[in-house]
């Protein structure tokens, strides 16, 4: 069984961060290793606080499960301070032949910042060049990219821009665009695309932005394609939002074992 390392957020209420990554892995057959990076207190209405570990703990955590397991693949996710995201890009330089799918959490659904604004330029300059792909939604990609996306032309000038940072290739996600469709667009450098899909009326959306970046960092574990992965990634967070179960007051998670 392959293993795969996730750096990233607890979240108390098992939806999102750690927890969805795990279960994530778990669900497709791939043993998930984790460094936490904070500790949320949240559920489906959420965040009540936060509280970030310090980068030696976060560097110890990677430090300590990849001399012991053969991680094959990487996925980061909420990673709270500047410290934290300079010693994981330290410890990513070192292992250059390991991909890494970055999910760049900044902002939670709920509108609570999980990224202090200081750490965005060393995520620019060295934890996006590092990426064999990142997962941003139109929020976090108008941030990374400083350009408002209100238009599929401004979508895709985003999109190159990402790609001019060093980032390997690009999956914008547009769940959160209106219209109805969710449509996601992929760049590679070699392909431009368009991969659609209903979008569901649910209220088991949250999490989902880490689920898809953890199904992606499955399948690439597996051995799979990056294009073969992101489709099946979307198709899997699609029916986890179809077959979830109604949890919590607010948006709840999706159902990440839908196809077991």
């Amino acid at each position: 069984m392959p293993s795969a390392l996730t750096i990233a957020g607890s979240d108390s209420g098992g939806g999102a961060g750690i927890q969805a990554d795990l279960k994530t892995f778990a669900a497709h057959d791939v043993h998930g290793v984790c460094a936490v990076t904070a500790v949320t207190a949240q559920n489906t209405v959420g965040v009540t606080t936060l509280a970030s570990m310090s980068a030696l703990l976060v560097a110890t955590q990677i430090d300590t499960v990849m001399d012991d397991f053969d991680v094959v693949t990487i996925k980061t996710g909420m990673l709270a301070t500047r410290a934290i995201v300079a010693t994981v890009c330290d410890r990513l330089d070192a292992r250059p032949d390991i991909p890494l799918v970055v999910d760049p959490v900044l902002v939670s659904t709920s509108g609570d910042r999980l990224l202090e604004e200081d750490a965005l330029s060393i995520v620019r300059a060295r934890l996006l060049p590092r990426a064999c792909l990142v997962t941003p939604n139109r929020r976090e990609a108008e941030v990374l990219t400083g350009q408002h996306i209100a238009t599929p032309q401004q979508a895709v000038e985003a999109v190159a821009r990402l790609r001019e940072m060093g980032v390997g290739a690009v999956v914008l996600t547009g769940g959160d665009a209106p219209g109805p469709d969710a449509v996601d667009l992929f760049d590679d450098g070699a392909t431009l695309e368009e991969l659609r899909g209903p979008k569901l009326q649910s209220r088991a959306t949250h999490g989902t932005g880490c689920t898809f970046a953890a199904a992606i960092t499955a399948h690439l574990a597996q051995g799979a394609s990056l294009n073969h992965a992101v489709a099946s990634a979307k198709r899997y967070v699609e029916g986890g939002i179809r077959h979830a179960h109604p949890l919590g007051r607010g948006h709840g998670p999706l159902n990440h074992f839908w196809s077991k």
